[in-house]
């Protein structure tokens, strides 16, 4: 069986999330058009209301989408224990919305690289916290996909396991079949690594993928690591469309193939609109049906 294609509006997600210039509806309707098998979902674009999400779920029916992946970003370094804990509340009822949609997969993260957190800490206390979310998880059949993450749009500190090391010593830590990674390979760029070294890593947790593409618009790798505390993105990157930025697809896919993934790869594009998804998604289904022939 070959991987499913999802979209994800990262270019739209200060419309959808800050502004509210653009309801879900509308991202719906968009996306649509191009030719997806379903659209993964932004914990920041939903009302957690039942009529706003029984409406969002009809909305998908209607044009026989999917939603397979709820991207949420909790903050599982937090030293305050009452932040914590509602960090942890939160990531239970977004697992809970992940089931109201018939998903698989509910992402989580470490946290924000506090200066204050050290790494022995900071581990300890994330794998303590996705462990006790599994049985959670379990009972509303959901995946936790963790991802090797940059920076949350409205973060201040970047990722705590931005770095492979300590992303791989956590995943390590957390055997269960209700845990798995969340594979992003441009996120690994941004980190002064090798997407591929971190795929041969843990490609055999690899549950689902983003599929993207990241361009520095001005500068370096370095200079971007003096805004990382800056809080969002960085002025100087950008995401591009798929296939024209820094990572080898053919490579990814070829290896993804060998350990018999066959799951969701969701579409984060860039910053110019729909025309760029669409470009994407010509590529991906390319690239998949080359190396998926199944």
């Amino acid at each position: 069986m070959k991987p499913k294609l999802a979209a994800f509006p990262k270019c739209f997600m200060d419309q959808l999330c800050v502004d509210r210039t653009m309801t879900l509806f509308e991202w719906i309707e968009l996306a649509a058009t191009l030719g997806v098998d379903g659209l993964e979902f932004y914990s920041g674009f939903l009302e957690e209301n039942d009529t706003f999400l029984y409406k969002a779920k009809a909305a998908l029916e209607k044009h026989g989408l999917e939603m397979p992946m709820l991207c949420c970003s909790p903050d599982f370094t937090q030293p305050d224990p009452g932040l914590l804990e509602a960090e942890v509340e939160r990531e239970k009822r977004m697992i809970a919305i992940t089931a109201f949609f018939g998903g698989r997969f509910c992402r989580v993260l470490s946290g924000q690289r506090r200066p204050e957190v050290t790494r022995e800490a900071g581990v300890a206390q994330v794998v303590r916290v996705i462990k006790s979310l599994l049985p959670f998880a379990e009972k509303h059949g959901v995946v936790l996909n963790m991802e090797n993450h940059y920076k949350d749009n409205y973060w201040q500190y970047p990722e705590f396991a931005q770095k492979m090391d300590v992303f791989v010593e956590i995943v390590d830590r957390i055997d269960s079949p209700w845990f798995g990674v969340n594979y992003d390979p441009s996120n690994t760029i941004l980190a002064g690594e090798d997407p591929l070294v971190l795929l041969d890593r843990v490609k055999h947790r690899v549950v689902s993928m983003h599929a993207s593409d990241r361009y520095l618009k001005t500068g370096t790798i370095e200079d971007l690591r003096k805004e990382e505390d800056s809080v969002g993105y960085a002025s100087r990157l950008s995401h591009g469309v798929v296939g024209k930025g820094m990572n080898d697809y053919d490579a990814i896919f070829s290896t993804l193939n060998q350990v018999g993934f066959n799951s969701w790869i969701s579409i984060e594009d860039g910053m110019n609109g729909m025309e760029d998804l669409r470009e994407s998604v010509r590529f991906l289904k390319t690239k998949i049906d080359l190396h998926f022939p199944g």
